[in-house]
Parts: structure tokens; C-alpha cells; sequence
């Protein structure tokens, strides 16, 4: 009798212990089911904000692409820089007029953090060049292009310093004067360090705005068997015979040095020394300059002097920098020249009334350059890559 007992409260208990696990498979079947649900609707709703996005997106882009009235000038597009050039050109007379002519021409491009995370440059310094591209923004001309395109007298020719002055179609030429003020220009990738490049080579003036940088693919890039017109192949016509220093240039350098390497990118004076003389291996001189000198432009020996040397357009018409009636001959050896490096004022003149030989005279601190209260990269923050 009592072992009927137990087995039927044995049984009684397996019957309620089946009923409760099935009604805890119920029960979880049923939550899986709900948040199986829940899932897909949160994953629709997803998706159809996605493409929600997608449509504003492609609205926008037909908005600004699309001319409005069939006005050109009425569209444009958002470009906001990413980064700017700290560079060894001061003013843009000087500056390389293609890159890598001067390999010791350096520049650290600096990254706006807030648009551009440090990780964004993971791997660029496995290169050895990049691409960068960039806005012209000491074009004398930008007001008018942009603000007042229609007034803007956007002149379809300019004048090319390998043909002697001669004017050639702007888009047979890299003239910075175009229709969209935006340059392109190759650079040597010396490092990467944070949210800065340290770039060699380069063609920048001081403050460039960057729009974009991306690796140089010789691959893809370098093209085998590209046609370039004869003029172009004029290589030595722009180069200088020889560079000589005066007997007072090297203590004037020595005087400015003790203040100029802690914001210089070179190591010592003499490397300092090799860039000026790369940079005045070539004429650096604008086509008015080099055609016929004139007292805006240059400083007089016996200090009667205007004005410096100035960044004048190679693209301006005659009558804009100066008439040939106005001008009156200016022995050579008396024209001084003056080039700007580093917030350094170096002065130069030339033998003769070519590119014949220049003779660097002196070096000191310009006043129309301050680099106080900036935070500029030096060669310090670079030495261990560099060495």
C-alpha cells in the first residue's frame, strides 16, 4: 500500500514537473518570438532610415550640382580645409613653381584633429610620396572670382615664364590663376607623427589650405610614354649657372640663427645654407622681373629703395606692371633681390642681365613676417626620423 503511494506521488510529481517545463519552453518561445519580432522591426525601421538618409543625400548632391536657372555661378559645392602648410617659403616669391625642384624645401602639413583623427594617417608613412591638393589662396584675384564671378575678367591666357612671356591657354599650363583656384602638387613623405606630415620637395607657401591628401600609386601615376609639348621640355632655360655667397652673408646667418632654428625645420645653419642655394638654382623671378626690372619690385643698393621683392603674377598684362616707356635701365649689380625663407629676409643680386650667376649677400629677420604666438613645428619635433 504504500509503495502504490509513492509511486503515484512520484507520478503526480513528474506529470507537474513536465507541465512546468513546458510551460517555460511556452514561455521562452514566446519572449524569443517577441524579441525575434521586436529585432526585425528595429532592423526595418533601420533600413528605412538608412535609405531615408540616402534620398536627403542624393537630394542634396542634385541641389548643388544642378545648375540653378541655368546659372552656373549660382553652384557650388561645401569644401571645408582639413589641414594647413607650415612651409619654409614665407611669401609665394620663391616658391618652386613645380615640385621636388628643391628637395631640401620643407613643410609640415598640419591636421585640423576635429575633422581629421590622428588615425587617418595610419600607414601613409609606408609611401614615399603623396598627393595633395589644395587652394590657391594668395591668388590677387580670388575676391573678384568668387564674390563677383561675372566681374571677375577671368583671363583665358597667361604668361609662361618658359616661353619667355609668351601667353598659353591657362589649362596648357599649372598657372595658380584658374577658373577653380585649386593646385595639385606631389611631396616626399619624410614622417608621420600624430596629426602631422613632415613633407620635402614641396611647392607650398606658408598657410596653404589643404583640401585633400592621398598616396602617390607609380603604378598607376607614372605614366610610360607621356607627351608633353616641346616648350615644357625647356628645362635649363629657368636654371642658374652657380650661387655664390659674400664674405658678410655667413655672419649676418650666424647672427640670426641663435633665434631662427627654435622655429626653423633645418638642423644647423649650413643645411639652411644648401636650401637657399637650391631655391636660387633656378630663376625665381617673375616675367616683368626678369624682362625689364623696375622699382617696384626690387631694392635699390644705394638705399633709395620702394618696396621688396614682390609676389607679382606672371599672368598680368603689361600695362599692369608698368609701361615699357616708363622704365628706366637699372644697372644689374645695383637691383637687390629679396627672398624669404622662414621668416628669414634673404638678399641676392645677379651678375648680368640674365640668370647668369647669383651672389647672395646678406640674411636678416623680416619685418613683414611675424611668427610670434604660433605654434610652429621645428626640426627637434623631427630629428629621430630625420637621422
Amino acid at each position: 500500500m504504500s509503495f502504490n503511494g509513492n509511486s503515484k506521488n512520484f507520478t503526480l510529481l513528474a506529470v507537474a514537473a513536465i507541465s512546468a517545463s513546458s510551460a517555460i519552453s511556452l514561455y521562452i518561445w514566446r519572449k524569443c518570438r517577441e524579441l525575434e519580432k521586436s529585432l526585425n522591426s528595429a532592423l526595418e525601421k533601420c533600413a528605412a532610415e538608412r535609405q531615408g538618409r540616402i534620398r536627403a543625400q542624393q537630394a542634396l548632391r542634385k541641389a548643388l550640382a544642378q545648375p540653378k536657372s541655368e546659372n552656373l555661378e549660382l553652384t557650388s559645392y561645401p569644401m571645408t580645409p582639413i589641414g594647413v602648410v607650415q612651409s619654409c617659403f614665407s611669401t609665394r616669391n620663391g616658391t618652386p613653381r613645380q615640385p621636388l625642384l628643391v628637395p631640401l624645401s620643407r613643410a609640415c602639413l598640419v591636421f585640423d584633429v576635429a575633422r581629421v583623427p590622428p588615425a587617418s594617417l595610419e600607414g601613409l608613412g609606408e609611401y614615399s610620396h603623396c598627393w595633395i591638393i589644395y587652394v590657391f589662396h594668395l591668388n590677387t584675384d580670388l575676391e573678384k572670382l568668387w564674390k563677383q564671378p561675372s566681374n571677375s575678367k577671368f583671363k583665358a591666357k597667361v604668361r609662361v615664364p618658359r616661353l619667355k612671356g609668351e601667353r598659353m591657354g591657362v589649362f596648357a599650363t599649372r598657372s595658380p590663376h584658374r577658373p577653380c583656384p585649386i593646385g595639385l602638387t606631389v611631396a616626399k613623405v619624410e614622417a608621420v607623427q600624430g596629426n602631422m606630415v613632415l613633407l620635402s620637395g614641396v611647392d607650398l607657401v606658408d598657410g596653404t589650405p589643404v583640401l585633400d591628401i592621398k598616396p602617390y600609386l607609380p603604378y598607376c601615376d607614372s605614366i610610360e610614354g607621356a607627351a608633353v609639348p616641346e616648350w615644357v621640355m625647356v628645362d635649363k632655360m629657368l636654371a642658374v649657372p652657380s650661387v655664390s655667397f659674400s664674405k658678410g652673408f655667413f655672419s649676418t646667418l650666424d647672427d640670426c640663427w641663435g633665434k631662427a632654428e627654435k622655429k626653423s625645420l633645418y638642423a644647423s645653419p649650413d643645411e639652411f645654407q644648401s636650401l637657399i642655394k637650391q631655391v636660387l638654382s633656378w630663376d625665381i623671378r617673375s616675367v616683368s622681373q626678369r624682362n625689364r626690372p623696375h622699382d617696384s619690385v626690387v631694392k635699390i643698393a644705394n638705399g633709395n629703395a620702394l618696396d621688396n621683392t614682390s609676389d607679382l603674377d606672371d599672368n598680368q598684362d603689361e600695362e599692369t606692371s608698368g609701361g615699357k616707356n616708363d622704365w628706366n635701365p637699372i644697372p644689374s649689380e645695383c637691383i637687390i633681390y629679396h627672398l624669404i625663407l622662414e621668416g628669414l629676409d634673404v638678399s641676392y643680386r645677379i651678375n648680368g642681365y640674365g640668370n647668369d650667376n647669383v651672389i647672395v649677400e646678406r640674411v636678416t629677420f623680416s619685418s613683414d613676417i611675424s611668427y610670434v604666438n604660433q605654434n610652429r613645428c621645428n626640426y627637434l619635433m623631427w630629428r629621430d626620423q630625420l637621422t
